[in-house]
């Protein structure tokens, strides 16, 4: 055990962050990590707890995940950390998650929420320790980062569609197992949701790239610009080459707006908006699509809606503003969600405090309905379809849906619409060229599986399809889309043992 009672003398510190003044002027990681002695010293704050709710990644009630999903060994390895043996710890925390350097960074962090110190003091930095393991041992070149034994001739070959979070962590897994993997990729560069749906300043595509070189390192195949719904990429997916199909291409149908308007030029989804950016950022060219100089409304929360304030800011929006159709959450717990579940808080993340710096307001309108599109006016010998604003209205949620609330009725202006209201589930393009049946889900679909704690799907061809993540589960978390792969690569290797 490492430092007892430091939990009592050891003040809860959170890495820094750089100014909103600087941070908004370019896609540079905001994160400042604290030095490595100061990490050690947070560390220190771990109870070692006889029962770690920290690790435990189990559902309470109605809430999400209590701890962990990969149930990932906290205790040890912050013990580990606070004693200086940081290789140590590295290949302790490689042993549940394949990837902490992306979870450091992007992850809620439901282990903290989960944490026993957080009963009665600020819990222990769970995520940051993770993050500065992480960082540590690729810096060094720690044995956790080592490439893996190529697969051996004559191996079961297996295809995985996509290369998100899951894809990403179902081919490490069955590739650990001494399978042959080939992932398929229908954008231009590995890492799906990764590397352009979470911009650079949260989540550097340099540590996404490394990550993939590292895979191709250790026999890993990628083919990007291939897309499974495509008849001919199907056909060769299941034509035989392969003995098993892993689909783990996220939950891309996007929900969308549903009043007048809402196809107006100037109407765009979340994800194209990020995915221009973060390409504009690699490449260092224009994107192709910008906020500078725009009015800026950004429709719905969550992580997509606060990276799209941020990534406006930085391209010199003239305001942002972001629609919230529910109520502001509380500031503390509420009796109906106690701990250890994950708590329902209000938060304000990155994008909402630089958007506060920069325009001296939370930009946020809680309890906001969007009514209409509005058509900007054409001049003439003007092409007209182009959005103007939006008319909004405030909701009455006391009573427990919402009731518009009469006369509050207005017009937000708005040259750029950015919807970030999730995903319906999966599209079922991919599933239905592979010959999967595909079954209602929420407002979507999702693959039929064969069985419901299963990741087989119900297929017609010879060639066994699986479904992992998003794609098996509807929008989520990184880490539970991690999780999600891991115990699919481990389902498809039994299956071809």
């Amino acid at each position: 055990m490492g430092k007892p009672g430091a939990f009592l003398d050891v003040k809860r510190v959170a890495h820094a962050e750089r100014d909103k003044s600087q941070t908004v002027a370019d896609f540079e990681e905001f994160a400042q990590p604290l030095s490595e002695e100061l990490q050690q010293l947070q560390a220190s704050r771990c109870m070692m707890c006889g029962v770690a709710y920290c690790q435990s990644g189990i559902a309470f009630g109605k809430a999400r995940t209590s701890g962990c999903p990969l149930h990932n060994l906290i205790p040890e390895w912050n013990d580990l950390l606070y004693r200086g043996l940081w290789d140590s710890a590295a290949g302790r925390l490689s042993l549940t998650n394949p990837f902490p350097e992306f979870t450091g960074r992007v992850c809620p962090a439901l282990c903290e929420t989960a944490c026993n110190l957080g009963l009665h003091d600020e819990p222990t930095t769970i995520r940051d320790n993770e993050r500065a393991i992480s960082d540590h041992a690729w810096a060094t070149g720690s044995a956790s980062v080592a490439p893996l034994p190529a697969a051996a001739t004559g191996a079961a070959k297996v295809a995985v569609v996509g290369s998100g979070p899951a894809g990403l962590a179902t081919a490490w897994e069955l590739a650990r197992r001494g399978l042959s993997v080939t992932v398929f990729e229908k954008s231009d560069a590995p890492g799906g949701l990764l590397m352009y749906g979470i911009p650079n300043m949260k989540l550097p595509k340099d540590v996404v790239a490394r990550r993939i070189e590292l895979m191709r390192k250790s026999g890993i195949a990628f083919e990007c610009s291939a897309d499974a719904g495509d008849p001919a990429v199907a056909k060769r997916l299941t034509g035989g080459e392969f003995d098993a199909v892993v689909v783990s291409a996220g939950a891309g149908a996007a929900r969308t707006l549903r009043c007048p308007g809402a196809d107006l030029d100037g109407v765009t989804l979340a994800v194209d908006y990020l995915t221009s950016s973060t390409k504009s950022v690699v490449s260092g060219s224009d994107p192709a699509i910008s906020a500078a100089g725009l009015d800026v409304v950004v429709v719905g929360g969550g992580d997509t809606g606060t990276d799209c304030v941020a990534t406006a800011l930085r391209q010199g929006a003239k305001s942002v503003t972001q629609l919230e159709f529910l109520p502001a959450p509380p500031e503390k717990r509420a009796e109906g969600n106690p701990w250890p579940e994950w708590a329902t808080l209000k938060k304000t993340d990155y994008g909402q405090l630089e958007a506060i710096a920069i325009q001296g307001e939370d930009p946020r309108l809680w309890a906001t309905n969007t009514l209409e599109v509005l058509e900007q006016e054409a001049g003439e010998g003007e092409k007209g379809g182009s959005v103007a604003g939006l008319r909004v209205v405030s909701l009455d949620w006391s009573h427990g849906k919402p009731e518009p609330i009469e006369g509050t009725e207005r017009t937000i202006p708005a040259q750029l619409v950015l919807i970030a209201m999730g995903f319906s589930g999966p599209c079922a393009s991919v599933f239905e060229a592979l010959g999967c049946k595909t079954v209602p889900f929420r407002d979507g679909v999702r693959p039929q599986l064969a069985a419901a704690d299963e990741h087989l799907v119900s297929t017609q061809g010879k060639v066994p399809v699986y479904a992992a993540g998003d794609a098996r589960n509807g929008s989520s978390l990184v880490v539970n889309a991690i999780a999600d792969g891991l115990a699919c690569a481990a389902e498809v290797a039994a299956s071809l043992a």
